[in-house]
């Protein structure tokens, strides 16, 4: 009698522990949004991002965007993907010119990015930016799962996440050492799988838990902003994805810029001083 109590508690463990690891992200991201919001509130200057740069003296904004093919725009047609709509975007409401580099490179991992810009790659256009626009790591996991059955995938998602976030955290220090006043955006990564697909739940409970890292190195970043793509690219929005299944249509990219104003509009700024 007393194995089997032994037993019931054992599995009852299990479960508590499998149910943190999978729920315990979503609250983790929760409080980073709470707080950050908290901070910015004991600031007598609030403004938001969108009028932090419809009050600022120039007649320019320069908007650099690196990162793989979700930043390039595959899915959808020249000139369509977010960078280039999203710019459109601002310039009509902030009534200034939007200079914007869209440096996406398909295929691009956390790893390979973070080489690039340590190489100094985007140096000139980071010190000349005021906004620089990241979405990267979904090659990362993409990757890592190639060929790999579930049980290697799932032991091996930790060390990839540690990995993502040691690089992600060094291409913001870069970027913010060789200029300290410009505005980071981040995009979270979405689960592109239908509701249908046998693995939707389990990517739809992991991606949370690797969307922590982002918030965790934008926490430290004051002049930094995570853009809710989850919101926008999810399994109650499949018309937002292109025939590939993974990435944006035009609906999708119009989608993800009309986000990122809404954030802009509707969040304070930090002051990085």
């Amino acid at each position: 009698m007393k194995i089997v109590k032994y037993l019931i508690v054992f599995v009852l463990l299990i479960g508590l522990g499998i149910s943190a690891w999978f729920y315990y992200p979503q609250y983790q991201i929760h409080q980073m949004k709470k707080h950050a919001v908290a901070a910015v509130n004991k600031s007598s200057d609030q403004v938001s991002y969108l009028n932090y740069y419809r009050n600022a003296k120039t007649s320019q904004i320069h908007h650099l965007a690196i990162g793989d093919s979700i930043i390039r725009g595959v899915g959808a047609g020249k000139n369509e993907n977010f960078v280039s709509l999203f710019s459109s975007k601002l310039a009509e409401q902030t009534a200034k010119q939007i200079e914007f580099q869209n440096q996406g490179i398909n295929g691009i991992t956390s790893s390979e990015l973070d080489d690039l810009v340590q190489e100094g790659r985007f140096d000139e256009s980071i010190k000349q930016s005021d906004i620089v626009t990241i979405n990267v790591g979904g090659n990362d996991i993409l990757r890592m799962a190639n060929g790999q059955n579930f049980r290697t995938v799932i032991q091996s998602y930790d060390q990839l996440q540690t990995t993502f976030s040691k690089n992600l955290s060094e291409i913001t220090s870069r970027i913010t050492k060789l200029n300290p006043k410009v505005t980071i955006v981040f995009l979270e990564l979405y689960n592109p799988l239908s509701p249908d697909d046998q693995l939707y739940p389990l990517a739809d409970k992991m991606l949370p838990k690797w969307n922590v890292n982002i918030y965790e190195v934008a926490h430290k970043v004051p002049g930094s902003i995570v853009i809710e793509t989850t919101k926008v690219i999810n399994g109650d929005h499949l018309q937002n994805l292109s025939p590939d299944g993974v990435h944006p249509n035009l609906a999708g990219y119009t989608a993800i810029s009309e986000q990122m104003i809404y954030q802009f509009k509707h969040q304070f700024r930090k002051s990085t001083v």
